[in-house]
């Protein structure tokens, strides 16, 4: 799915409009009817409902929802916020269709009012379109609405919030949404952490934005759904063998950090890489042969045990090798041969953070794979999400490699400057050992041939996919590594693989 800035989004509205053809009003009908209809499946007919408009089409929508809940009977009240004289012409357009229904619907708005007597409110003040911070009257009534204990629906975007940068904006001056209704695309900001107390759930609805418009827009931003994975794989021929789907090495692991090369060897396997081998110390040998007698082991005491690198279709390197000066000599023999991309995670985007010349030496499309602290220390501080997302576009692009940002809505950055957020996961999988599980998977896939760009989308996706499958059955609290390993296989069929 694509993801366009407010401008962008303005644009699709108007090519709708001019090419299907619809006129305005009617497609803001056709909005607002998607987050009406979801409000009547998700709320029963008891709650009191607040809807704050206003003045341009974000108020319009507001005023068709509170039509179509006005007819299936819910008690409403409609405040406007009077934010201009100036109104638009489909607002007034539905202000005429509501009162026709009810003349009394509409309520003054001032500090008096006692906010608590409503169970819902539905924010339709301002649209995507805003390019500065609330301040004044409006930014006083915005903090009395936040001060409420009601669910909050904001439509479309939650009023004060930017589209996309919001690091000059004043916070306190947005909308505290509970769930955000939003139209044909996210917006970029609803993606970013610094934003999750102003998103809430985020809910997509399809409008029917005119497909000509979606499919010759261009962006550098994307969030990744089902449809764009499972054609990534093609179905395993009868005759296949396990040199088919290729031959990996994990350099991984070492005293008292033995789970991490576990974790990240089986999740290889479990992702189907027909060969694994791990680079392991010899005297934690015996605990791979006994956890995973699946994997074969190099054991090595120096660096004249590693084997020959071109033996092997992809390398994943770092979970558990730690940062000492003999996982540095490792580290650098191995990266001096390596030829063909592969995964670095951990120790491994540490060492090379300690020692940058080598990352001049990392094949081109390789993929990294940082948990935030590790990505501070290869690209710097940046004072907010969105920064960071260029400092990371920055140094994707540099070293020609892919880069993944970690965290809710995981973001690929590619070397070619584009952005792919994924779309699963949930926060019980913020658990010791996920990330070596993520790098099994991803090797895994590189490893049977996938392209790094499709290997890394894929790998997140599933391993978010796992994630989710396991929390049904284990909860956010109980989740752990393992658990999402056991779930691959799971997710992998769900998506029709395998």
């Amino acid at each position: 799915m694509k993801i366009f800035k407010a401008e962008q989004i303005r644009e699709a509205d108007n090519f709708t409009i001019n090419n299907e053809p619809i006129s305005s009003v009617d497609l803001m009908e056709r909005a607002a009817s998607k987050a009406s209809d979801w409000i009547i499946q998700n709320y029963s007919k008891t709650n009191n409902i607040a809807v704050f408009v206003g003045s341009g089409n974000n108020g319009g929508d507001g005023l068709v929802i509170a039509r179509h809940l006005l007819k299936a009977n819910y008690q409403i009240q409609v405040f406007d916020l009077k934010i201009s004289s100036n109104y638009s012409k489909d607002f007034l357009t539905n202000k005429k269709r509501l009162e026709s229904i009810d003349k009394t619907i509409f309520s003054k708005f001032n500090k008096k009012i006692d906010l608590n007597q409503f169970d819902i409110f539905i924010d339709a003040i301002l649209g995507s379109g805003l390019t500065r911070p609330i301040e004044g009257v409006l930014a006083e009534r915005i903090c009395q609405i936040n001060l409420s204990k009601a669910i909050t629906l904001a439509i479309d975007i939650p009023s004060g919030l930017f589209g996309e940068n919001n690091s000059q904006n004043i916070h306190k001056h947005i909308i505290q949404a509970d769930y955000t209704l939003t139209f044909q695309f996210p917006k970029l900001s609803f993606l970013l952490p610094e934003n999750s107390d102003f998103v809430g759930t985020m809910l997509v609805f399809d409008i029917g934005v005119h497909p000509q418009y979606i499919a010759e827009t261009q962006t550098d931003f994307y969030l990744t759904h089902k449809e764009d994975i499972s054609t990534a794989f093609s179905n395993r021929k009868q005759f296949s063998h396990k040199g088919t789907f290729g031959h990996a090495l994990i350099f991984a692991g070492s005293k008292g950090k033995m789970g991490a090369a576990i974790l990240a060897s089986k999740a290889c396997l479990r992702s189907g890489a027909g060969l694994l081998s791990a680079l392991i110390p010899k005297d934690e040998n015996l605990i791979m042969q006994t956890s995973l007698p699946e994997a074969m082991s190099f054991s090595y005491s120096s660096i004249n045990d590693i084997p020959k690198i071109t033996d092997f279709d992809c390398l994943g390197l770092g979970p558990g090798i730690g940062i000492s000066d003999e996982s540095l000599q490792l580290f650098t023999t191995l990266i001096n041969q390596l030829e063909k991309p592969s995964v670095f995670d951990a120790d491994a985007l540490n060492l090379l953070a300690q020692h940058p010349k080598l990352l001049d030496n990392i094949p081109k499309n390789s993929i990294f794979t940082p948990h935030p602290k590790e990505l501070e220390r290869l690209i710097g501080k940046t004072k907010d999400h969105y920064s960071r997302l260029f400092e990371t576009q920055k140094f994707a692009k540099k070293y020609q490699i892919f880069i993944l940002i970690k965290g809710a809505y995981s973001s690929i950055v590619c070397p070619n400057g584009d952005f792919h957020f994924n779309s699963t996961g949930n926060p019980g999988m913020a658990t010791a050992g996920s990330g070596d599980v993520l790098t099994g998977i991803i090797t895994g896939l590189l490893a049977q041939g996938l392209d790094s760009f499709n290997a890394l989308r894929t790998g997140v996706f599933i391993h978010g996919l796992a994630g989710d499958i396991a929390k049904k059955d284990k909860g956010e609290l109980s989740l752990i590594a393992s658990d999402i390993i056991e779930n691959l296989g799971n997710a992998f069929k769900s998506l029709k693989i395998g």
